[in-house]
């Protein structure tokens, strides 16, 4: 079986990729490090002609990205262009708005309204592609489903698809092999992302490989179910306060798990 191929999601280093300047320099460091693909996400106002000269020079390739929803709503031709010109055919939603959580009504409005992006980026060659977070995981307020139950089952896999994240489902407390499975042929970039409880009962992201989540398991499934990329992610929490140190850590723990 085929290997998925491993990066970062740039979120980790936001800090480092405001302007044209740092996120051309931010990519070459990845480089260095023997990253060839990243997904994009939180940079600064880099115009994408610049942002496809910096990821050139540094022989990086983009597999997904992150957008605002109401982009999507309305300035989705702008994001198709932007998206072609960098080279990525994923379109991600990072979160849903919170408008369209809590109730079932609200989650088939936000359905509606992705399938219509997602039926709009399918004709361009593109794929919706959406993120999650735990509050999909939990009951709605007036349905014992969830969220995520919703998007699973009642949306169109032509037209919506995934980027899981290992720890938020974790944490929500579900098996993330169990949800993969679900996601079947739905799943191009995998997250990997790891946590502990502090002593204080508090959540506290740390670098791969250092927390309560089976890396290992989730590596085999998304080999199984031959998802194509695995992107490490981590919010904050950074070891000494350093993205880069906790992206170098978390790369060295991904090499291993591939046998890179």
């Amino acid at each position: 079986m085929k290997k998925p191929v491993m990066g970062i999601q740039l979120y980790t280093l936001r800090d480092f990729c405001q302007t044209a300047e740092d996120f051309s320099s931010t990519l070459r460091k990845l480089a260095e490090m023997g990253v060839k693909d990243v997904q994009i996400s939180a940079i600064g106002d880099i115009p994408a002609e610049k942002q496809k000269e910096a990821l050139d020079s540094a022989g990086i390739k983009v597999c997904v990205t992150h957008k605002s929803f109401d982009r999507m709503l309305n300035g989705l031709n702008e994001l198709i262009i932007e998206h072609k010109t960098i080279g990525c055919d994923a379109l991600g939603l990072g979160s849903a708005p919170s408008e369209s959580r809590g109730t079932t009504d609200r989650v088939r409005d936000f359905i509606k309204k992705a399938e219509q992006i997602g039926r709009v980026l399918k004709e361009s060659g593109m794929t919706f592609n959406y993120h999650n977070h735990d509050f999909e995981f939990k009951p709605l307020e007036d349905s014992r489903k969830t969220m995520m139950d919703m998007l699973i089952n009642e949306t169109d896999p032509q037209l919506f698809n995934f980027i899981p994240d290992v720890a938020w489902i974790h944490y929500a407390g579900f098996d993330p092999v169990d949800i993969l499975e679900k996601m079947k042929g739905r799943v191009k970039v995998l997250h990997f992302k790891d946590y502990i409880i502090d002593k204080d009962g508090n959540r506290k992201f740390v670098s791969l490989g250092q927390g309560k989540v089976d890396l290992k398991a989730c590596y085999e499934a998304a080999v199984k179910l031959e998802i194509p990329y695995i992107m490490y992610e981590q919010d904050c929490d950074w070891v000494n306060g350093d993205a880069f140190e906790a992206t170098i850590q978390s790369w060295d723990y991904m090499k291993g798990l591939s046998g890179d």
